[in-house]
């Protein structure tokens, strides 16, 4: 059984393995952190933060400092696809931000149908406020245009 667990990432609980959901590509153990299965990009903070300062003039140009912030981009090593962004101090490994206990999670889908892909969800109603002078909390209907 093959469970969805972000928008590029799923586990395949028969063989335990991550999988790329855009090519099927066989990532690394599930037991383990996923990103060590993926490509690394470490980004310079500036090519994402361009300065708003000229920093011929400034030291401080709203840019990370790349002494104390890093940017590491994860993508799968079969298609490319970008599984995964974060922020980080240089030198400090990946962040394991995602770790289940697979047993539990074999025994949880045992009984369930398989989803393949993202069940749709009812769109919420889109309201649009219009704010007419009055205070914070003050109670507004849906204004027809």
């Amino acid at each position: 059984m093959k469970v969805l667990v972000t928008e590029y990432l799923r586990i395949d609980l028969d063989t335990e393995k991550w999988e790329c959901r855009s090519c099927n590509h066989e990532i690394g153990n599930a037991r383990g952190n996923y990103k060590e299965g993926l490509l690394v990009y470490d980004r310079e903070p500036a090519e994402i933060h361009k300065p708003l300062l000229d920093p011929k003039r400034y030291s401080h140009t709203y840019t990370p400092n790349p002494k104390w912030c890093r940017i590491l981009e994860f993508y799968c090593p079969n298609c490319g696809t970008m599984v995964e962004t974060e922020y980080t101090v240089p030198g400090h490994p990946p962040v394991h931000d995602i770790e289940f206990d697979i047993d539990a999670l074999k025994a949880q889908w045992a009984t369930r149908k398989p989803v393949t892909e993202r069940t749709p969800g009812k769109e919420p109603p889109r309201h649009e406020h219009h704010h007419h002078g009055h205070g914070h909390g003050a109670a507004h209907a849906p204004q027809k245009d």
